[in-house]
């Protein structure tokens, strides 16, 4: 692209320097015709009613600064007979009077085969014996003319040259000094270890930040994919190995029990065990796709009482007395947040679960409008110490309102699609002593102060 910019530069300039130097030309030898026809006006004269004409010759002296070319005159009087000169030099359009005294008016034509150009002057004398003007006519050809223009052009073209080939070394400098921040750029990334995934400590200009940031929000990404992948790993291998020694330990033991009551004893411990176990692998799985989600999935107009009615639908009845055990609050216009369905779901289930798991009936799943827009899970149990309200988004966290069973993995995920929504997760007691887990997000389009 620079370099087209610099042809069409180029070119531009040479047509410039072109019209110039036989502009210059032009008036150059323009002015010297206009001298000569001017002196041999005043050595024109009447005596006798009759023009007396005294070429000067200083007069064609003037044009043999022009040597190479042709000179022709031709003067004529009133009626436009040829007193001297040559009769087949054209004359002037503006012979008709157009033109004023002493004005020289300059044309071009043809004389002999060859292009010429010409100046007219008139001179008007009013005698006793003659009444009319006399018209002067000076021309040569142009080869002197077109010599300079070509000279003047050469001379303005030689100077463009020198600064054009200046121009495009210091282009060619200000290029490579541009895009050396990328050469920096590349280094850091091609030396850099594997495993690092920080963001790039390169100074760069303004207009290489913006790829810079590009990286570092990549890099940002792809840490958070690994960080996801290494949590599962971790957690698996934390949370499964004790669960499943212990399902093993419990099937070895009913291998080798003769009597049938603690081999019913045993079948039950081995069921809660899978169970347990079962629920555990389902949160592991559900918090790495969830925190997966929130950075492949684009973020939709999302109603919140299209969530609260699909978390009645999916969740665990098998945990309460009965579905009408949980209510549904929800208000008559639509409660719009930005957000993915899915991730909505699967936290509300998690709410509703551990209302229905750790605390008392009746459940209550309510949807609120307002400065910020919020889905809220309440029961009548005392719920979470207010002390470990703060640590329980945390993974594997375990408070006092915990169950013995409990993974600590529930509320992690309810927290991660909090905060992948811009919203809050609050634990709050309710009016009539009950307690109230709320996701709180901000309205579309809103900036909160």
């Amino acid at each position: 692209m620079i370099t087209l910019i610099l042809i069409a530069g180029g070119v531009s300039v040479t047509l410039a320097a072109l019209a110039y130097g036989w502009r210059a030309a032009e008036e150059a030898y323009d002015k010297l015709l206009a001298g000569s026809a001017f002196e041999i006006i005043r050595s024109v004269s009447v005596a006798n009613d009759r023009i007396i004409v005294d070429l000067p010759v200083s007069a064609f002296e003037i044009l043999a600064l022009a040597p190479d070319d042709r000179i022709v005159y031709r003067i004529i009087d009133r009626t436009g007979r040829t007193i001297t000169g040559y009769d087949g030099v054209p004359a002037p359009v503006e012979q008709a009077g157009t033109a004023g005294q002493g004005e020289a008016v300059y044309y071009s034509g043809e004389f002999g085969g060859e292009e010429v150009r010409l100046v007219a002057v008139r001179r008007l004398f009013v005698e006793r014996s003659f009444v009319g003007e006399v018209v002067v006519v000076v021309g040569h050809t142009l080869r002197a003319r077109t010599a300079l223009a070509w000279d003047i052009a050469r001379n303005a073209l030689f100077i463009v040259a020198i600064a054009g080939l200046v121009l495009i070394g210091l282009t060619v400098f200000a290029v490579r000094s541009a895009l050396r921040p990328l050469r920096r750029i590349e280094r850091a990334l091609l030396t850099r270890d594997p495993t690092d995934l920080s963001p790039l400590d390169v100074t760069a200009p303004r207009e290489v930040e913006t790829m810079v940031s590009a990286i570092d929000r990549f890099m940002g990404r792809l840490s958070r994919r690994v960080e996801i992948m290494q949590n599962l790993i971790a957690d698996a291998t934390h949370q499964l190995r004790t669960p499943m020694a212990a399902l093993r330990a419990q099937a070895e033991l009913a291998g080798e029990e003769k009597d049938a009551e603690q081999l019913r004893i045993i079948a039950k411990r081995i069921q809660n065990r899978a169970v347990g176990l079962s629920r555990l692998t389902n949160q592991l799985l559900n918090q790495a796709l969830i925190i997966h989600r929130a950075d492949a999935t684009a973020q939709m107009p999302i109603d919140l009482r299209v969530v609260a009615i699909r978390v009645s639908d999916e969740i665990d009845h098998d945990l309460n007395s009965g579905q009408d055990d949980l209510r549904l609050d929800l208000p008559e216009e639509p409660v719009i947040v930005l957000g993915d369905e899915l991730s909505l779901v699967e936290a509300t289930k998690n709410l509703v679960n551990n209302a229905f798991r750790y605390g008392k009936p009746p459940v209550t799943l309510s949807v609120r409008d307002g400065r910020r827009r919020a889905i809220m899970v309440s029961d009548q149990g005392e719920g979470i110490p207010e002390g470990d309200w703060a640590d329980s988004g945390r993974r594997f966290a375990r408070t006092a309102g915990s169950a013995p069973d409990s993974a600590g993995l529930g509320l992690s995920i309810v927290n991660a699609v909090a905060e992948a929504h811009q919203g809050h997760l609050i634990f709050s007691r309710a009016l009539d002593g009950g307690f109230c887990a709320t996701l709180e997000f901000p309205v579309p389009g809103r900036t909160d102060p």
